[in-house]
């Protein structure tokens, strides 16, 4: 007698058999909520599996992530060791400078530059408008904020308040179209005026003549005429120079120093105090020999 299930067509029926199973299964799981318990467990039982066959490529992701910060931080350590002896050096040579420019205005009986006043100050908002440049500051009245007083950041001039409330002001911007101050070349002290032209990172030079000397790179400061801003402040960069055949001016603009789209703290300027009169043992002798001898006549006179 021939076994029931040896041979013929019986494979083929066990695996419509083995489709409807997995048809039914699959209509259970999505209309029935029974099957969940058991996905549970069987999910259970193959996480170990999955685990250990994603560990491989987990150690291989966490060795190149070790290894790439190790050499981000050997790098980024090498840089700032290099940043160091570079400050370091500045430090050393700002230093011999200073001290030089004490000798020599000792030997010159200059007087000393006199340290300038400030209060800090943060910003509450910027001016909506498009056309116009200007911002409030948390600082006013009370805290000894005045109408032209200069605004600073960390890199250079912003502008100069135009407004103040007790406990705010408003701050016009260089790039404000209506703001216009005297500056000089820093390279060689040719004196220009620079005009907001309504852009965040330029300003026009304005009247510059053809043929002075006035390039690509020159530092902008701040001249001290007309006694608003005080001299010496960074204001702008010169980003280019155009000559054009037959005109008397050359176009001239300028870059921003001060970071008017992303600062947010200021230093608000004071005029420095009148210097005292120095007391009679720090006067020259010439004009102790004068006064002497000016009282002298006087004297005379009145004996006489």
């Amino acid at each position: 007698m021939k076994p029931l299930f040896s041979h013929g067509p019986l494979p083929g029926y066990r695996m419509l058999l083995c489709a409807m199973l997995a048809a039914a299964l699959m209509y259970a799981d999505a209309r029935f909520t029974r099957m969940e318990p058991v996905r549970a467990q069987l999910s259970t039982l193959v996480a170990p599996i999955q685990w250990a066959v994603s560990l491989p490529s987990d150690v291989l992701n966490w060795g190149s992530l070790a290894l790439s910060e190790q050499r981000a931080l050997v790098d980024e350590n090498r840089r700032l060791r290099e940043q160091i002896l570079t400050l370091s050096h500045r430090v050393q040579r700002m230093a011999s400078l200073t001290a030089e420019n004490v000798r020599l205005r000792e030997l010159l009986a200059a007087t000393r530059e006199r340290d300038i006043p400030y209060i800090t100050a943060e910003l509450l908002s910027l001016d909506p408008d498009p056309f116009t440049h200007q911002m409030v500051i948390d600082r006013g009245r009370r805290d000894g904020a005045y109408v032209g007083q200069p605004v600073l950041d960390a890199a250079g001039l912003v502008g100069q308040v135009t407004a103040t409330s007790a406990y705010s002001s408003r701050v016009l911007l260089l790039a404000d179209a209506s703001h216009a101050l005297p500056v000089q070349v820093n390279r060689n002290g040719l004196r220009f005026v620079v005009q907001g032209m309504g852009s965040y990172d330029a300003l026009s030079v304005k009247h510059a003549p053809d043929t002075a000397d006035i390039s690509e790179g020159d530092l902008l400061t701040t001249s001290g005429l007309g006694g608003r801003f005080p001299p010496g402040y960074p204001v702008a960069r010169v980003s280019s120079v155009v000559h054009d055949p037959g005109e008397p001016f050359a176009r001239v603009t300028a870059e921003p120093v001060a970071q008017l789209q992303r600062s947010r703290h200021f230093l608000l300027l004071f005029p420095p105090a009148t210097p005292l009169a120095p007391p009679e043992g720090e006067l020259a002798a010439p004009a102790l020999e004068a006064a002497r001898a000016v009282s002298g006549a006087l004297a005379n006179e009145e004996t006489r």
